[in-house]
């Protein structure tokens, strides 16, 4: 049996799916009970993006509030995970130059309300990734392949996101056909592991609504260039979540 550690691309959804009862918090659990227990995670969240690659190296991360309009329970979680300076030195070594350090960030919401489910004791150490807005989807295809060995020392790299992500037109009557067009789309070439297709999302059919900006498609680059030719890979979530967030989720390994 491989000691390599899966690799997750999680779709998030609201921020409300930390604290309210849904399926999607009851999955990341599930998973969570089911996971090896890695010695650290590696984040990559779409709700953290800078002009260049950084890294989170606060120890500990704070927990990030990054909404408004949400009920104080919402506000008043804490996700006090260490973090870990073994992995920062092992990223920016790996990234060879790429990827610089930022001490005042932490866990942003993309992050702890996935990781409050998946390893509620807050005990695995966590470093975050920031997403580079300058960046091409080859550019992150790139960086994410530097960092793919990580999984070969017990890291688990998460991405937490959304495939299809249009908040300007959430909540209509049911959802619409260019959403389901473009997660098909997507969940066909994650399934041939075509990275080209997945980088050029834009020839996608749906893509224009699907993705009005990147930020929530990009962290699925990240897990799935870190995987081999022997690695399994699932879907662990699908649908839609207020007709135009898609709750694909994908793991690899």
């Amino acid at each position: 049996m491989s000691s390599r550690m899966p690799a997750l691309f999680v779709g998030h959804g609201s921020p409300m799916n930390a604290i309210t009862d849904n399926p999607y918090r009851a999955l990341w659990r599930e998973l969570g009970g089911a996971l090896p227990r890695p010695r650290a995670v590696l984040c990559i969240s779409a709700h953290w993006e800078t002009a260049a690659p950084m890294l989170c190296t606060a120890d500990p991360p704070q927990t990030i509030h990054d909404f408004g309009g949400f009920p104080p329970a919402l506000h008043a979680v804490r996700y006090p995970a260490p973090g870990s300076p073994q992995l920062v030195r092992r990223v920016l070594d790996l990234a060879g130059g790429d990827v610089a350090e930022d001490p005042r960030w932490g866990l942003d919401h993309g992050a702890w309300q996935v990781l409050m489910h998946l390893f509620p004791d807050a005990d695995v150490p966590v470093v975050q990734l920031s997403l580079a807005r300058t960046y091409s989807a080859g550019q992150h295809l790139d960086l994410a392949r530097k960092l793919a060995g990580l999984r070969e020392k017990g890291v688990l790299i998460l991405g937490s996101g959304n495939i299809v992500h249009n908040l300007r037109l959430l909540g209509g009557s049911g959802t619409p056909d260019w959403a389901v067009e473009f997660d098909d789309a997507v969940a066909k070439a994650v399934e041939r592991h075509d990275l080209q297709a997945l980088a050029d999302y834009g020839a996608l059919p749906g893509a224009t609504l699907a993705v009005p900006t990147p930020e929530h498609y990009w962290p699925l680059l990240y897990v799935l260039a870190t995987r081999h030719a022997d690695d399994g890979l699932r879907f662990f979530s699908e649908g839609f979540d207020l007709g135009t967030i898609g709750m694909r989720s994908v793991r690899v390994g």
